[in-house]
């Protein structure tokens, strides 16, 4: 199942949320099911999800799918609100929220600096796996630029700050890669997905052996005998190729 917003996807206008498939999430909330006097709903949408065939229910006027599709729309917006979010947004979170705050997305130096002045406990390195901005920076880019910064590397030394890194990792030299320029940890945003369709929960975990056995055989093939011999060395860990035309 691919929910976005490219050429192809706007094309089918595939947009599963539009039928009320993938909002579980609000129609078992309590809260938000009260607004319209109804109780939460927990069951799980028909699979495969089949786009024409949902439309040709709704047409023909079945009750089960209209309802979907009302909840479905009131759920989208719920969720793209169209509000414009700042930093002073933040701060106003850091105020009200005393755990662990932790903001996704940074891809500049200024930013993951800024975040730092805002009191953030840690930041996710990530363009959202490439599927925000056409034609964003590989956040492995941003990952180096940024633990170049002084201020992240004393935050990052003394505690203060948790650098986690997210988009495009894969396999175990993935995560090397991106341990060694500076995260402490990594994201696993999309395979897990597919060991879920699979196999089910057997599947997730079968994916996260998969790959924890290959970051494990990556640093046995690299020389390394812990992840803490290699978090953090940068240029003693790995080299940076820069191809000219």
């Amino acid at each position: 199942m691919t929910i976005g917003w490219r050429p192809h996807d706007l094309k089918r206008a595939y947009i599963p949320f539009g039928h009320g498939v993938g909002i579980q999430v609000g129609r078992s909330d309590p809260v938000f099911m009260a607004r319209y006097g109804r109780e939460p709903v927990h069951e799980r949408p028909d699979f495969p999800y089949d786009s024409e065939e949902k439309d040709r229910l709704f047409l023909a006027g079945d009750e089960k799918t209209r309802e979907a599709v009302f909840f479905g729309n009131e759920w989208l917006k719920e969720c793209n609100s169209g509000l414009y979010r700042d930093w002073e947004d933040l701060k106003f979170l850091r105020k009200n929220w005393q755990g662990p705050l932790v903001l996704k997305g940074i891809q500049s130096v200024l930013d993951a600096e800024k975040a730092l002045e805002y009191g953030v406990d840690g930041i996710i390195i990530s363009n959202h796996g490439g599927r925000q901005v056409d034609g964003a920076i590989p956040s492995v880019y941003a990952l180096e630029n940024i633990m170049k910064s002084v201020k992240v590397q004393e935050a990052q030394a003394s505690g203060k700050l948790t650098v986690l890194f997210d988009s495009g990792i894969r396999t175990g030299p993935d995560i090397f890669k991106a341990l060694a320029l500076g995260a402490q940890a990594v994201l696993l945003g999309r395979p897990w997905v597919y060991g879920l369709i699979l196999g089910g929960e057997t599947g997730v975990e079968q994916v996260i052996r998969h790959t924890l056995a290959d970051l494990d055989t990556t640093l046995g093939l690299a020389g390394y005998k812990s992840l803490g011999d290699v978090q953090g060395k940068r240029d003693k860990a790995i080299t940076k190729l820069d191809f000219v035309p």
